[in-house]
């Protein structure tokens, strides 16, 4: 085996270089270790071969892969100091950054937090599951506090989609510094949570071992044997509840009950729930306390919530939620009370919801919107417009929505130009002399997986924002465009708050297809690029592991279902303009269907026209914003916002500006 390519060796000889001088002489544009990453990558579950690609690519651009790769292959076998070692060897680098955290949240898996804590310090941005792996090591070590930074995502959280967090929330109350009324908000979290296998689609959660814990941390006497008899029969337990006399343990017990039933039937549960309380009300003294009645009134409205996708929205949880007040509400318990006041236009109780979020959430520009609006309905209007005018001086949804608020117009300027930035001479060799942007260039020079591209241009980026670079990361962010990667170029500015420029953040590829294909079928060609802006970033190779295809995203049975309705056989959705033909028939399918309601349709493109006729209003016609914000699908709700902003910029850049307000309208029952 010969892992150094024959091109890159003639090229040493012919200078009387080293492959390491060779680099240096020539800048990294000429570092040839590209091709002997492309090489290595295809052995790389091969130990042997890649410890012959660390010695001849010592030195070279490129010079950590083998390393890391051969690391990686063993990762638990290793020790700290040889994590830390590479990390050292490779200071700053995002290799190195992915391999300390690889091994953190092994580790952490594994229990073995002495481990992690001896390689946290070498990660310096751990996103979610990384950051819960880090505080497992430290919870309960002499530097506790170090876990708590993650106390406000987990602790509360009803939602956690990373294992590691999960493992965290359950572990957190061992921390010396989790407080006794911690503990009880967090045990009426878990009573909350844990089910019963009720169907195939919904997997079994048992918190029985974790909410037996935080009992007996509380001085809450009950039996794994009691738990496991409410968990199997709670209308067994509801049944005896009111022959027992008054007990602290049976408080939480009741909430546990009501909580399980309500995962079967929302209905079920409230019944029980108003009978329970009627017949309380008629004893002296009482068996339920004031904090169990509203904790059970909480899981049932949380409960109607999460219903919603199948049954629509209910007045009943806004009823609820009301009658839980008086306890504190997590995020998501907040975030489904605000989302039910909006869809009804319950103004105060929209207040009241915001309000019950923690101070951090309350700022988020989402919610400093929506108390806006409240605010303008509830006789606060000069409170209203201040918020307006801060979020007015950004230019996404939120931002757009606010504008329109104030009867202010977006301009091209706000949007930092539809010219691409002139980048001179200078500034351009530092793109390349810059060893980030380097290696992500390279990378997509040589057409090398996005995987890499992503992970090593998204570093480069985050470096050159924190050094407040903006001129190189500019510079950097027109040569990508240039190269046709316009994910990227995108991304160097959707994440830099310093800069804007329209021509790099919504360029217009395909600008013919688009606007032609459009105006046959009769639609905004804005439209048509905020989807794709959305869908693919404007790759026209682009997969998902749906099977969607293309630049639109069309899966298989979309497109077969499309050339039907034109009447002829099934194109290939990797040629950017059958794709945009067929996504442009099929946003006009979509428009007609839902009467013109462009975020209605826009939802059913993301999540299927059935959905988004179901989350219709059906008590009268509200502003699109209480539809979009009501979406149940998280994705789905995300996705119209950005559509809509896209949509909204691209028709200042196309010459045809149209308001967000305007453009998405009223919504409609049908």
């Amino acid at each position: 085996m010969k892992p150094t390519p024959i091109r890159l060796v003639l090229t040493a000889a012919m200078c009387g270089l080293t492959l390491t001088q060779l680099a240096c002489a020539n800048g990294n544009a000429n570092d040839g270790s590209i091709y002997q990453f492309i090489d290595a990558e295809r052995q790389k579950s091969n130990n042997a071969a890649l410890y012959q690609y660390e010695q001849s690519m010592k030195g070279t651009l490129f010079a950590m892969y083998p390393t890391y790769w051969r690391l990686n292959n063993e990762l638990s076998s290793h020790t700290p100091d040889t994590i830390n070692g590479f990390v050292r060897q490779y200071p700053s680098n995002v290799m190195s950054e992915k391999l300390a955290a690889d091994y953190a949240e092994t580790k952490a898996r594994q229990g073995d937090y002495a481990a992690v804590r001896a390689v946290a310090n070498s990660i310096e941005n751990p996103d979610a599951s990384e950051s819960c792996a880090i505080a497992l090591g430290f919870n309960q070590s002499s530097e506790s506090m170090r876990a708590l930074y993650q106390k406000p995502n987990v602790w509360l959280n009803t939602q956690i989609k990373q294992p590691l967090c999960d493992k965290l929330a359950s572990e957190l109350s061992q921390n010396s510094r989790i407080s006794n009324t911690d503990k009880h908000e967090q045990l009426v979290r878990m009573l909350r949570i844990d089910k019963r296998q009720l169907s195939s689609r919904q997997p079994a959660l048992d918190k029985t071992g974790d909410i037996l814990s935080l009992m007996q941390q509380l001085n809450l006497p009950v039996s794994y044997q009691t738990l496991q008899e409410i968990r199997n029969n709670p209308n067994g337990f509801l049944t005896r509840f009111s022959q027992e006399g008054y007990s602290q343990t049976n408080q939480y017990l009741y909430i546990y009950a009501i909580s399980l039933l309500a995962h079967r039937s929302y209905q079920d549960a409230a019944l029980q729930l108003e009978f329970d309380i009627n017949q309380d009300n008629r004893r002296s003294p009482r068996l339920l306390s004031d904090m169990a009645r509203r904790y059970a009134w909480r899981s049932i409205a949380v409960k109607r919530m999460n219903m919603n996708t199948d049954d629509g929205y209910s007045r009943d949880a806004l009823t609820w939620f009301n009658n839980s007040l008086g306890e504190p509400f997590n995020y998501e318990e907040a975030e489904d009370y605000a989302q039910a006041a909006i869809h009804f236009g319950q103004w105060t109780d929209l207040v009241n919801a915001i309000g019950a979020m923690t101070a951090v959430e309350q700022q988020e520009r989402m919610w400093q919107y929506w108390l806006a609006r409240g605010y303008e309905q509830t006789g606060k209007q000069s409170q209203a417009r201040q918020i307006y005018q801060t979020l007015a001086t950004g230019i996404d949804y939120y931002g757009l929505l606010a504008k329109d608020r104030l009867g202010q117009r977006l301009s091209l300027n706000d949007i930092g130009g539809n010219t691409l930035p002139a980048v001179d001479a200078t500034t351009a060799q530092r793109v390349m002399d810059n060893p980030y942007f380097a290696r992500a260039l390279l990378l997509m020079q040589n057409n090398a997986g996005l995987e890499h591209i992503n992970r090593e241009w998204n570093w480069a980026v985050k470096k050159a924002r924190d050094a407040g670079d903006m001129p190189l990361l500019l510079a950097a962010a027109k040569k990508a465009h240039d190269l046709g990667y316009y994910h990227r170029s995108i991304q160097a500015i959707e994440t830099t708050d310093m800069v804007r420029n329209a021509a790099l953040s919504h360029p217009t590829p395909y600008l013919d297809s688009i606007t032609r294909h459009s105006r046959s079928v009769g639609i905004d060609p804005a439209w048509a690029y905020g989807i794709i802006r959305q869908e693919s970033r404007f790759q026209p190779t682009a997969q998902s592991g749906a099977g969607a295809g293309g630049l639109m995203q069309i899966i298989p049975s979309t497109a077969n279902q499309i050339a039907r309705g034109m009447g002829e056989s099934t194109g290939s959705m990797s040629n950017p303009d059958t794709n945009i033909r067929y996504g442009t028939w099929f946003l006009n399918n979509l428009a007609n269907r839902t009467a013109g309601q462009i975020a209605v349709a826009t939802a059913g493109y993301n999540a299927g026209p059935a959905a988004a006729v179901k989350w219709l209003p059906k008590h009268g016609s509200i502003s699109a914003d209480q539809y979009v914000e009501a979406i149940p699908y998280s994705e789905t709700r995300a996705y119209v916002k950005h559509v809509m902003e896209n949509a909204t910029i691209y028709s200042l850049l196309l010459g045809n500006y149209t308001p967000i307000s305007q453009r998405m309208g009223q919504v409609r029952p049908q």
